[in-house]
């Protein structure tokens, strides 16, 4: 099942180090199976508290092939985003919940 890379930038505190970042992080996917579906695109932003400066959608084959890069050749220039900009990162496992009682059970417990 494929799973999707989520980066939202939610602040810029230092542009040099986001250009670098942006100029060395497309060698880390070489030789991996990732669409990058949407990279800094236009968006509309609908809800929620921003701002979002931008966003980025990968789709890898799976949850733990989005982890093998993440572990991988991206830990040497995460340290630029790091330095560069506060972003939220998310790995989504594709797919959807039918079965009402199965969806976002860990919030079970946090609302008693």
């Amino acid at each position: 099942m494929p799973a999707y890379l989520i980066y939202i930038c939610e602040s810029v505190s230092d542009r040099d180090e986001l250009e670098t970042y942006w100029e060395k992080a497309p060698a880390t996917f070489e030789g991996r199976d990732v669409k990058l579906l949407s990279v800094y695109a236009p968006f509309v932003h609908l809800e929620g508290d921003g701002p979002v400066e931008g966003v980025v959608i990968a789709e890898f084959p799976s949850v733990d092939d989005a982890k093998d890069w993440y572990n991988g050749a991206y830990q040497d220039v995460m340290p630029h985003r790091v330095r560069g900009a506060k972003y939220l990162g998310l790995i989504v496992d594709g797919g959807f919940t039918i079965n009402v009682d199965e969806r976002m059970p860990q919030t079970r417990t946090s609302l008693a």
